[in-house]
């Protein structure tokens, strides 16, 4: 697995339980998932000698980020190299204009969006579309919020452009919340969709996720689970996908992001379903029989833990799981810095109330900012 962060080593403990041989390429030996993985090369992911001698003896080579150049993974394609997902499917992962292109070509439902070539071009798509706000991103790079402006004029449309790579342009959708569909397939095309969720941002970062999403109506949710399905088909992608989604008010949905690897809006399924995203991301990019993606309860509610205060983690430890011996905590070894996410929990029930409530109530004491 290429990448050293929290999701390599979540799908490391997945595979645990196969005795699945990992090997890790990692920037340093502090990452999330080099603290646990045995086998650990220390190297940078945008060198192509290092990917080749890394990837020598593997069977298949997989990610937990998208930042490895498409260029580098046709190469190791090349070399014989199994790379799931390949590069024709990443690339539309790493770049949003690529992306927008070919859901546009295969229809799916996307913000009206165009590449623009500077902040006169930025006002002069406003214009297309009604006016300001416009969401600008560049096409490469971003993530959590990063590489993501919403602006209200062309005056504050200069800094998207410093960065030096294209810019997306995009409707400021008047979204009433934020879905996500995550499916996996592998690579014979079998393919199995979880319940739709409900994504809750704070400040651009994914802060608690509800499975599956309240009211949602079945044909929406439908809808959701077929188009993940119909988009990983079409770009055919293997192993994880998660689409994330805009709910509008008359009943829309509309894509948003695609990520490929395991991705936050999943994490619920670690302790709340048969199978988990990390269990089944390995299944089909080794072409195992996938899992089954059923909740395990009725509710299922992640919570992310952001950096904050940790002077005693072991008290806090002891606090959470007295009062709540039924939450499940996951910390990823990773030093805290503010809105860095360092840890998420999950909690299930019956009654979502009390399950949203239980969750919230965990990541607060941990971060530190609840303290009874």
């Amino acid at each position: 697995m290429v990448g050293g962060g929290q999701l390599a080593r979540m799908t490391h403990e997945a595979g645990i339980p196969l005795g699945i041989k990992f090997k890790l390429l990692s920037n340093a030996p502090q990452e999330s998932a080099a603290q646990v993985v045995s086998e650990v090369v220390i190297g940078d992911h945008r060198d192509l000698d290092t990917l080749r001698a890394f990837a020598r003896g593997c069977d298949v080579i997989t990610f937990d980020h998208e930042h490895v150049p498409t260029e580098h993974l046709r190469a190791l394609e090349a070399d014989g190299i199994p790379v799931r997902p390949g590069p024709d499917a990443l690339v539309h992962a790493q770049d949003k204009g690529v992306m927008r292109a070919k859901l546009d070509a295969i229809g799916a439902p996307c913000p009206r969006h165009r590449i623009v070539a500077d902040p006169a071009d930025v006002e002069c798509f406003a214009d297309e579309i009604g006016g300001f706000p416009v969401v600008l991103k560049t096409v490469r790079g971003g993530y959590d919020g990063k590489g993501v402006w919403a602006v209200r004029s062309s005056k504050e449309a200069a800094e998207p452009f410093r960065a030096g790579v294209p810019v997306l342009a995009e409707e400021k959708v008047p979204f009433v919340r934020e879905l996500a569909a995550n499916v996996v397939r592998s690579p014979h095309g079998q393919a199995v969709a979880y319940p739709v969720v409900e994504s809750v941002q704070v400040d651009g970062v994914c802060d608690t996720v509800i499975a599956p999403a309240p009211d949602l109506s079945e044909e929406l949710s439908g809808q959701a689970q077929e188009l993940a399905l119909r988009i990983a088909h079409e770009l055919g992608v293997v192993g994880h996908l998660a689409v994330e989604l805009f709910e509008t008010a008359d009943g829309r949905i509309l894509v948003n992001e695609l990520a490929m690897r395991p991705h936050n809006s999943g994490h619920w399924t670690q302790d709340g379903a048969i199978t988990s995203q990390f269990a089944n991301h390995l299944r089909a990019v080794l072409d195992l029989p996938l899992g089954d993606p059923r909740p395990r309860a009725r509710w299922t509610v992640m919570a992310n833990v952001l950096g904050g205060d940790y002077p005693d983690m072991y008290s806090a430890y002891l606090h959470c799981m007295a009062r709540d011996p039924q939450l499940k905590i996951h910390m990823y070894g990773k030093d805290v810095k503010p809105g860095r996410k360092v840890g998420h929990v999950n909690t299930y029930g019956d009654d979502l109330a009390d399950v949203r409530e239980r969750a919230a109530h965990a990541a607060g004491y941990l971060r530190g900012t609840i303290t009874e």
